[in-house]
């Protein structure tokens, strides 16, 4: 039997069985299970499960297991359990008290902050497109940085690398207005006609208000504002429709009303808000400079921890919509580098040999900008170094805001960012993360791990 599939059993073995199984999804690194009785998991014998870097118990559980593994461990999940990825089980037989444990999840979910559930739902909106925005920007940035080394871009390979780069980021409004109306309970499709129509350009032909709208005004902020009131009018238009007329007038309604709405009033207040979100972002880092980007790569590791660090996506993507590159994803990505140099200061220190293990597998992959491994498995459980981490971090913050480092795509950080530092400041990029790494690692081996701290481990 193979590792993942081992682990995927363990993981069964302690949720209760494939029968408590009601909903399996999974992110990077995390494999996030919606329980129909969430008593029945064992939150302390899963962390002890090898191969399992941290579990949340949040709305929905999440394991995480690492990049790569998790995408195996759904897979054996998936056919152990029949359930498809992001498929929710529907049994009609339930328990009173099955049900009632679904009712007590359900309600801790509302229990939680709106600022939070908001953030929650942004992020469950983003990231199934994330694997496409890592390739996409990948490739982007290796055809840009050939680009700046002197490749004629008007070669036929390079048009082809620049045009598969591209599409993802030509047809995102589409993608993000589809995962919106699913997200919220809609037709995904009816979704991605609120994109398609934001971002159509014969928009350019359309005049508005005395002016011609531009495409895109008010970026995937209308996008998801608009998919959003797709999904409400078409919720409440089926309640008063006959059944037999339902298929065609629920739609044909709901793609009107929400099609005129969007041009009218969603694009205009979108565009102000998207407008205000930029200078506001670009003034905390002109008037604060060094202090600004030690705050938001300091705190950002928090964010990652319960996971609403996606929540910022939309607000990367907006830049690159209307600067073309984020001032915001190069200093975020400190946080990562924080906590590698934490780690590697925990590993020359301490002698437990499962710490060490778990360091070895987790730094490679946290080098490239994926630190849950580390997060979850190392820093957090022992507490200081999670502190020490982020003062890391915020050292490489204040000097990424310092020399105004930017990137033209998003979806990858640490190493893996590199080749898509705008203006050729690849170097500079490449000092912050060493200041980070160097920053942690001394925090963390001055005053942040004690050997003892290593026992619960």
């Amino acid at each position: 039997m193979k590792k993942e599939e081992v682990l995927a059993q363990a993981i069964l073995e302690h949720v209760g069985g494939k029968d408590n199984l009601r909903q399996l999804a999974h992110c990077m690194t995390r494999v996030r299970l919606s329980l129909k009785d969430p008593t029945q998991a064992n939150i302390d014998a899963l962390k002890q499960i090898d191969g399992v870097m941290g579990v949340i118990d949040d709305e929905t559980l999440q394991i995480v297991v690492g990049p790569g593994t998790v995408n195996r461990v759904a897979d054996h999940l998936r056919r152990e359990t029949g359930l498809a990825i992001g498929e929710e089980s529907v049994d009609p037989n339930l328990t009173p008290e099955e049900r009632a444990a679904v009712e007590r999840q359900k309600v801790k979910a509302k229990q939680q902050s709106p600022f939070k559930r908001f953030l929650r739902r942004i992020g469950n909106i983003f990231i199934p497109l994330i694997p496409g925005l890592v390739a996409s920007g990948i490739i982007n940035g290796g055809a840009n940085f050939a680009k700046n080394a002197g490749v004629d871009e008007t070669q036929t390979w390079m048009q082809i690398l620049l045009l598969i780069g591209g599409t993802v980021f030509l047809y995102l409004a589409i993608l993000v207005g589809w995962n919106t109306a699913k997200e919220f309970g809609g037709t995904p499709v009816l979704g991605a006609i609120a994109g398609g129509i934001l971002f159509n350009p014969v928009l350019a032909d359309i005049t508005i208000y005395g002016e011609p709208l531009v495409p895109g005004r008010g970026g995937l902020f209308g996008v998801i504002f608009a998919a959003w009131l797709m999904t409400y009018l078409e919720k409440h238009i089926r309640r008063f429709m006959f059944a037999s007329i339902d298929i065609i007038f629920t739609p044909l309604l709901t793609v009107l009303i929400v099609g005129f709405a969007s041009l009218y009033a969603i694009m205009p207040v979108a565009g102000l808000l998207s407008d205000g979100i930029m200078k506001a972002i670009n003034a905390v880092l002109e008037v604060g400079g060094p202090l600004a980007g030690a705050v938001l790569a300091g705190f950002f590791l928090p964010l990652v921890m319960v996971g609403l660090h996606h929540g910022l996506t939309p607000i990367h993507l907006e830049f690159l919509n209307t600067i073309s590159n984020t001032p915001l994803l190069p200093i975020l990505a400190m946080a990562g580098a924080g906590q590698v140099g934490a780690a590697m200061a925990i590993f020359v220190k301490t002698r437990n040999p499962r710490l060490r293990n778990i360091i070895k597998g987790a730094i490679p992959v946290g080098f490239l900008g994926i630190g849950e491994p580390l997060l979850y498995g190392v820093t957090l459980p022992l507490g200081r170094p999670f502190v020490t981490a982020c003062l890391g971090a915020a050292v490489g913050g204040a000097f990424q805001a310092t020399m105004k480092t930017t990137a033209l795509g998003v979806g990858v950080s640490g190493l893996s960012l590199t080749p898509l530092i705008d203006n050729g400041m690849y170097l500079t990029y490449i000092g912050g993360l060493v200041i980070s790494y160097a920053a942690g690692f001394l925090f963390t081996y001055w005053f942040g791990f004690k050997e003892e701290m290593a026992d619960g481990i």
